[in-house]
């Protein structure tokens, strides 16, 4: 099938689904496109498994029971309307969360994990009929199908995150995933994961840079099934980062729906480390006091829980590229400071990529920094790149980053020069200005024009100082009632 059918096909379920009484926006057409294309997608697995074991004059054992496999519901004449809506709701989709795997990578298990998520939010079963039918024209058994729906996918995705809201979170644009993966270079035999997977935009980045050395049948085998890890607490985010992984060709996505927080960082063993660590960690949120008990350093930020947590799970000799927000490498209050002090003594940060403003846009207008560091020996200087604006053409939601903005870092990374845009830094001057990682505080050219941070940082610096001054005061009124005493 051509690309621009498979647009077609595409474009025509999603017009289909907003006008749906149970969709509102591409957050949810997004969500039902996806449990729809998976179960096309297992069914011609399925049917592509079991001629391959009638050749070997072999019996298959199908994942599901005949009633619910594709052919024998999504386009059969008989179910439509409210039955076909009551056949999803009450009946299909249970079935799916219930099943239970009998052996290690056995596919029931992540047919349930993503099943045990979904609510149908189609209301209309006549219009449902009507994208399963379209959906039913994908052949998943031809590769150049599954090479433009990974493509078609990752539009939506990108679609949704363009939208804002919470659905921004799950996405990170994809020339800024290129180029941490293209300076990070994992290399076939060694692990990646991502503790806040999202839509698996660094896995799926990741898999694509390392297919082209897996050039031996073995090296395809660890490719598909021991290389690639990941972490998501968020459903729908779970749901999108395993079909985002499946259509891209990792047959067994090792992802875990759990909140990576959750975990006491002191229990970590050699078992639990990863050689490449690629995130851009949920940031400006809030965590309970039981929750930032699982660190030394407790803080309410998850950005500087989510630090702590990669620093521990850092294989030696690994590699880690993470987005993070300005605030963490400005800030130094005693809990930043102390866990930027463990980071220089440990790690060797080597380069922060100072992002322009807006890359995030519309879910944040917070300013980030990529920080790439490796777990070799201590921090000796850091080099910071600070990435122009084109034309100075700031960021806005139409005119996002591109892949244009990083060509000048993509040359200069390796040799760490001082230029224009980039500058390096001896450790013993980031110690000297307490612990200050921002690469605006430091650059030589600018000086005078040191960025505004944007009000967001502002806001949580306030904040912070309002708590520091009211336990102060609190502390002087103990003191004092106790003298009076």
């Amino acid at each position: 099938m051509t690309k621009e059918s498979l647009e077609n096909i595409i474009a025509s379920c999603t017009d289909i689904l907003r006008t749906d009484d149970g969709i509102s926006g591409s957050v949810h057409y997004t969500e039902v496109l996806s449990w729809i294309l998976f179960l096309k997608f297992l069914n011609d697995k399925e049917k592509e498994l079991a001629l391959e074991a009638e050749v070997n004059f072999e019996e298959y054992d199908y994942l599901l029971e005949e009633k619910y496999r594709w052919d024998n519901w999504a386009i059969s004449k008989d179910l439509t309307g409210d039955d076909l809506i009551n056949f999803v709701n009450n009946d299909l989709i249970p079935y799916l969360a219930s099943l239970k795997g009998e052996h290690e990578k056995d596919r029931r298990e992540v047919i349930s994990a993503i099943f045990k998520e979904v609510t149908n939010r189609v209301h209309s079963g006549y219009l449902l009929k009507d994208v399963l039918l379209k959906v039913n024209q994908i052949e998943f058994n031809s590769s150049d199908d599954i090479f433009i729906m990974s493509h078609l996918y990752e539009s939506l995705l990108q679609k949704m995150g363009d939208d804002g809201g919470n659905s921004g979170e799950f996405y990170t644009p994809r020339p800024v995933v290129r180029f941490m993966v293209e300076m990070i270079d994992p290399q076939v035999g060694k692990t990646v994961y991502d503790p806040a997977c999202g839509t698996c935009g660094f896995l799926v980045e990741s898999y694509e840079h390392m297919k082209k050395q897996a050039n031996t049948p073995e090296k395809v085998k660890i490719l598909a099934e021991k290389t690639f890890y990941g972490q998501e607490k968020t459903p729908l985010a779970y749901l999108l980062g395993l079909m985002n992984m499946l259509l891209h060709g990792i047959d067994y996505p090792q992802i875990r729906k759990t909140n990576t927080l959750n975990q006491n960082i002191r229990e970590i063993d050699e078992s639990q480390k990863y050689d490449y660590i690629l995130a851009n960690p949920p940031f400006g949120g809030k965590e309970q006091k039981i929750i930032q008990k699982n660190f030394p350093v407790e803080a309410q930020a998850t950005e500087l829980l989510f630090l702590q947590y990669i620093m521990k799970t850092l294989k030696f000799d690994g590699k880690a590229g993470v987005i993070l927000p300005e605030g963490v490498l400005f800030r130094t209050n005693e809990a930043y400071k102390t866990v930027k002090e463990e980071l220089l003594q440990k790690f060797n940060v080597h380069t922060i990529v100072s992002l322009p403003a807006g890359v995030f846009l519309p879910y944040s207008a917070v300013k980030t920094s990529i920080i790439f560091f490796d777990r070799t020996t201590s921090t000796k200087d850091i080099w910071f790149y600070q990435v122009p604006l084109i034309d100075g053409k700031k960021l806005t939601k139409s005119n996002g980053i591109s892949k244009e903005h990083f060509e000048e870092a993509r040359k200069l990374f390796k040799e760490r020069p001082n230029t224009e845009n980039s500058w390096l830094v001896p450790v013993e001057e980031v110690i000297k200005n307490e612990y200050n990682l921002s690469a605006a505080k430091y650059n030589p050219n600018k000086v005078e024009e040191e960025e505004l941070l944007d009000p967001e940082e502002y806001a949580e610096e306030i904040y912070e100082l309002l708590i520091s001054a009211t336990k102060s005061i609190s502390s002087l009124m103990t003191a004092g009632d106790e003298a009076n005493e």
